[in-house]
C-alpha cells in the first residue's frame, strides 16, 4: 500500500464519520427542539441533501472511471 492508497482510504473513512456525525447532530436537534417525527424527517431530508450530494458524486466519479 502506498501514500496515496492510504490517504483515499482515510479520506473515505474519515467523511464516512463525519456524515455519521452530522446525522446524529440533525437527529438530535430533531429529537431536542420537539419536532415529532414529520419535523425530524424533514430536517433529516432538508439538511442531509448536501451530504447526500458528496455521496452521489464519489458514486459518480467511480462509475464512470474519471
Amino acid at each position: 500500500m502506498n501514500l496515496a492508497n492510504f490517504e483515499e482510504i482515510g479520506m473515505y473513512i474519515g467523511v464516512f464519520a463525519l456524515i455519521a456525525f452530522m446525522f446524529f447532530i440533525i437527529f438530535d436537534l430533531g429529537r431536542r427542539s420537539g419536532a415529532g417525527k414529520f419535523g425530524t424527517m424533514i430536517l433529516l431530508i432538508g439538511l442531509g441533501v448536501g451530504m447526500l450530494g458528496f455521496v452521489i458524486k464519489e458514486v459518480l466519479i467511480r462509475v464512470m472511471d474519471i
